[in-house]
């Protein structure tokens, strides 16, 4: 039986993320450009790149990128947005990754990890960061802050996209934030569903500052300073809707 990430970032997930911008993830690469301050023509790995969003603003930045991803439809249409093929496109499970190494960074975006069952799972993507890394490499892991994100969840709700009906419900759950996604086609005449909803499940395991640096010592990296967002607020355990983690290797 295939795992879940297996099956949820095919066609259907381009079009419940279709809102994620390209401006915004060039906002987002210039703040990490500061905060990892890395010279022009620096090797850096964009893990779980999805559709390249990142990877893109990164080569903008004068950076030499590589961008890794299970997904064949994602890396499809990051392919697609990158004519001139400025960024090297692998398809690869971030637990073993076909690369030797050599990178000045690795940055791993919006909140792709926790994608397994298994502790030891997630602490082998961390080792594996720090294979591919340079003895001075940094990395950036951007993820969820768990007490925020249990205080803020939305439970449920719906929208309406290019004639689907996009329902999306939210748990947290064994130690889980877990959200089922529901899209059906809508017949326009009849306004109701004509076929089976398609199903996905999203899940990444919760993990707090004090776990995760943890697992990041297990696998020989150091954390230097998490940020509470995008912006570069100090991390606040309650109040901060990120936990975006920086640090090298030991």
């Amino acid at each position: 039986m295939a795992e879940w990430y297996e099956h949820s970032f095919g066609e259907d997930y381009l079009l419940v993320y279709k809102h994620r911008d390209t401006q915004g993830a060039r906002r987002e690469v210039e703040r990490m450009v500061e905060w990892l301050k890395l010279p022009q023509e620096a090797k850096v790995l964009d893990l779980c790149c999805g559709m390249g969003r990142h990877s893109m603003a990164l080569v903008e930045a004068g950076f030499v990128v590589t961008g890794v991803d299970l997904s064949e439809v994602l890396l499809r249409e990051a392919r697609r947005n990158d004519p001139e093929h400025r960024v090297t496109w692998l398809q690869a499970d971030m637990r073993r990754l076909p690369l030797a190494g050599g990178f000045d960074a690795v940055v791993n975006l919006f909140s792709s990890f926790g994608y397994f069952k298994e502790d030891h799972e997630h602490i082998q993507v961390l080792r594996e960061i720090k294979r591919v890394l340079k003895p001075e490499g940094r990395f950036i892991i951007d993820y969820l802050n768990p007490r925020y994100t249990a205080d803020h969840l939305v439970p449920e709700s719906e929208r309406m996209d290019d004639g689907q009906r996009i329902v999306e419900r939210r748990v947290i759950q064994n130690g889980y934030v877990m959200k089922r996604i529901w899209i059906s086609q809508v017949d326009k005449s009849e306004g109701d569903d004509q076929v089976e909803p398609r199903e996905y499940l999203e899940r990444i395991k919760l993990y707090t500052a004090e776990q995760f640096t943890a697992m990041l010592g297990e696998a020989g990296l150091t954390l230097e300073r998490i940020y509470g967002s995008h912006a570069g607020e100090s991390y606040d355990p309650i109040m901060s809707p990120r936990m975006i983690l920086l640090g090298g290797c030991q």
